[in-house]
């Protein structure tokens, strides 16, 4: 067995695996979890990751494949569930949907989708068509339901041939997918420039589906109802008190009477106000105050046990709060009625949601300022609450999630906290930048909506470089590519590439930009007609050795930008070989797939990874893949040497605050149930420092360089030491020096810091401690 067959049985072994794994977790949840819903979703995953299983034992799905359901096209949208793994069903596939059945029924056909499919190229079915591409009362949950509109915009902008090949494409699958769009309300204008993480609508769920904090309506309980009666009950204890000694006087029949009427109304409280639970448990002050009443209201001698508790309950109540009515006593009940009254996070989540319900619901909103701000008199009025009264933190972020507003302003108000986040939005900005290059209104707003569907398609896991399908080969976005228009589209699609760009660097400079983005920013750079060579991440657990031609083009791009720097030095690379092969296998036109360009490229990243990188472990991929992120720097240099990015705070302000985020991940590994993961993050977080402080000029270099020390300085003694290594490292290449050929200097005492290792990773262990 060569090595390639035993990788292939290896991935195969893990895909085995992996979805059993996901299954036995999802019966756990749905036999064990309190909340109904949640239990429901877990219903629903363990039927999907029962369909995945199913098709594999059966091989009805080839897993790694674009194509991975027999029988269905590679742009057919397939369910996937986590991982990458196709079900075997399509997500435009299932039972007929509400609104289908409605339609049969309104056009007197059979309910099923064949029949549906035939009604929609009738003269009404097109008329109707037409009537939503004129008013955009229609939603894209999936890119098939964009493909009859797209036959509608054909047929009546006078390409019947376009329409019938499309149609011609779509028959086969009439009778098993949806082809048509949903019912909707007619969209707000696009703009460009804007984007929004929640629409106002999904804020208002959020806020709304927000449930009284049974602990905290507990503690609201106790101090309105229990603690004015308790004060009662100890009152009347201390009537019968001569010299702090409790029944030093006999209860006269006044006080039995009141004593009577205490515990009919503890009776009454006690059906009424079930949260707080401490005035029940025997042993607890109220409890034995109370017994000890219901003993002597029957006129019954207390024994001298049960008058000794309450003798301490009774000196216990008083030394802590006073006795009632005393100056201490007041003004601790005047604190915790005003806590009481404050409104509960419940009612004022109702009011926000009631704020956002008046708002359009299908889009972000450019004012959240009305949302949160404090309640005023008429809704303190309308709904019992205090004026005045500050809309708590957790609300806040969730209204503020539907602010519509650049992604830079999003960001520097932290309502995107990470790249991944970014990344999720970006599809809203490239799908109307995208749509800008069709003349015709209607199908840009078709085209839009199209993309962001697609956007929601989750990835398929694939093996054998095979990539993930692109927007273009959907069957109704190729029909329609013809009247794409270029020059001013391509022009405000390279503005958005490098606006996204710095605002991606800028945000998050210590962050490898997540797949996702990465995504986003081709689809961007292919719309602006730059040539830019954007790589992925790749998956430790599935790497098959290789790599496509993409990646030695990107690091031809590092080469040229950072020849002779200190990231060059730092890695130890020879950019001037990787730009030399790049510009050799160019010539020969030999970068793409299954060519000498992948291959020499895995060479090099194998020869930088060192001994072990040969052998199938997730470690050894994990450290050859950590070399083809430093050879192409993971894109950064792309964004700033093709593309020109220049974050406005400059690079040696992205330096140091990548350092501080090093800081940061290296104090959360101690004590870490996974280290490994956090170290792996830290090394990518100093290896984007590298790059930024590479493009400082030297006296830049130098400053940075001394704030590090600084910041170190400041550090716990342990993230001092594990960073020592890196630091002394980072020091010598600045000073001229390099390293050894194990990647070590000073014996051990200054080493080049890479996240993955096959043996154990220096910095699990503080220097100079076993």
């Amino acid at each position: 067995m060569n090595e390639q067959d035993e990788k292939t049985q290896q991935t195969a072994a893990v895909h085995a695996g992996y979805p059993a794994g996901r299954l036995a977790r999802a019966f756990t949840t749905a036999a064990t979890h309190e909340d109904p819903d949640t239990r429901r979703r877990a219903e629903e995953r363990i039927r999907r990751w029962r369909d995945a299983m199913d098709g594999m034992a059966q091989g009805r799905l080839t897993v790694g494949s674009r194509t991975p359901v027999a029988g269905l096209p590679a742009w057919v949208t397939p369910e996937v569930v986590r991982g990458g793994f196709a079900t075997g069903a399509a997500s435009a596939g299932g039972p007929l949907l509400p609104h289908e059945a409605e339609t049969a029924r309104r056009a007197g056909t059979a309910a099923d989708r064949a029949a549906l499919f035939a009604h929609w190229l009738t003269d009404a079915g097109l008329a109707e068509l037409n009537s939503m591409l004129d008013n955009g009362a229609y939603e894209v949950a999936v890119p098939e339901e964009a493909a009859l509109l797209t036959v509608a915009w054909l047929v009546r902008s006078g390409d019947r041939l376009g329409a019938l090949r499309l149609l011609e494409t779509l028959r086969p699958f009439a009778g098993r997918l949806r082809f048509a769009p949903r019912p909707g309300a007619a969209p707000e204008p696009a703009d460009a420039a804007v984007a929004h993480r929640l629409t106002v609508g999904e804020a208002a769920q959020s806020i709304g589906r927000r449930r009284p904090n049974r602990a905290v309506e507990a503690m609201r309980e106790a101090l309105t109802v229990w603690n004015p009666f308790f004060d009662d009950m100890l009152e009347l204890w201390l009537e019968t008190a001569d010299s702090g000694r409790v029944l030093a006087r006999t209860p006269d029949e006044d006080w039995i009477a009141r004593a009577g009427a205490l515990l009919r109304q503890y009776e009454r409280l006690s059906a009424e106000h079930t949260l707080c639970t401490k005035h029940r448990k025997p042993g607890e002050n109220p409890a034995v105050l109370r017994l000890a009443l219901e003993t002597c209201a029957g006129r019954r001698a207390l024994a001298p046990r049960r008058l000794g508790q309450l003798q301490l309950a009774v000196d216990s109540m008083v030394r802590r709060r006073g006795e009632p009515g005393s100056g201490r006593h007041r003004e601790l009940r005047a604190r915790q009625a005003a806590d009481a009254a404050r409104p509960s996070h419940h009612a004022l989540a109702q009011l926000v949601a009631r704020r956002l319900s008046v708002l359009p619901q299908d889009t972000g909103t450019p004012d959240v300022g009305p949302l949160v701000a404090p309640v005023t008199e008429e809704e303190a009025r309308a709904g019992g609450l205090t004026a005045g009264a500050e809309i708590p933190e957790p609300m806040r972020r969730v209204a503020e999630a539907a602010l519509s507003a650049p992604l830079a302003t999003l960001v520097a108000r932290g309502v995107v906290p990470s790249a991944e986040v970014l990344a999720g939005l970006v599809p809203q900005l490239v799908a109307s930048t995208a749509a800008l290059a069709y003349p015709d209104e209607a199908l840009r707003v078709l085209m839009a909506a199209n993309y962001r569907a697609f956007r929601n398609r989750r990835s398929l896991l694939l093996l054998n470089l095979e990539r993930q399908v692109r927007v273009e080969e959907l069957p109704w976005a190729a029909a329609v590519a013809g009247v794409r228009r270029k020059g001013a589209a391509g022009r405000s699609a390279r503005t958005a590439l490098v606006h996204l760009s710095e605002v991606a660097l800028q945000g998050f400079p210590a962050t490898i930009l997540p797949n996702p983005l990465v995504r986003e920013l081709s689809t961007l750079a292919r719309q602006a007609g730059e040539d830019v060579p954007f790589v992925e991440e790749l998956a430790a657990d599935i790497f098959m050795g290789t790599f496509s031609g993409k990646f030695l083009a990107s690091a031809a791009v590092a080469g040229r930008l950072l020849g002779g720097s200190l990231y060059e030095r730092y890695y130890g690379l020879d950019y001037e070989l990787v730009v030399a092969l790049e510009e050799d296998t160019r010539g020969r036109g030999l970068l793409g797939p299954g060519t000498s360009a992948q291959r020499d490229f895995a060479d090099l990243c194998h020869a930088y990874a060192g001994p072990g990188s040969r052998g199938w472990s997730v470690a050894a991929n994990g450290k050859v893949i950590e070399q083809a992120q430093i050879l192409t720097t993971h894109n950064l240099a792309a964004l700033a040497g093709p593309l020109g990015a220049a974050p406005a705070p400059g690079w040696a302000d992205l330096a140091r605050r990548s350092f501080t985020t090093v800081c940061r991940l290296t104090a959360r590994i101690p004590h870490n149930p996974r280290p490994l993961p956090m170290i792996k993050d830290t090394a990518y977080a100093w290896r984007q420092m590298l790059f930024h402080l590479s493009l400082c000029p030297a006296d830049e270099q130098a400053a940075v360089l001394a704030r590090v020390g600084d910041e170190t300085a400041r550090q716990p003694d342990h993230v001092a030491a594990r960073l020592a290594p890196a630091l002394a490292g980072l020091r010598l290449v600045a000073a001229g020096g390099a390293f050894d050929m194990d990647g070590t200097a000073d014996g051990g005492r200054a080493r080049r810091f890479l996240g993955w290792a096959t043996e154990r990773h220096w910095m699990r262990d503080v220097p100079g401690r076993r």
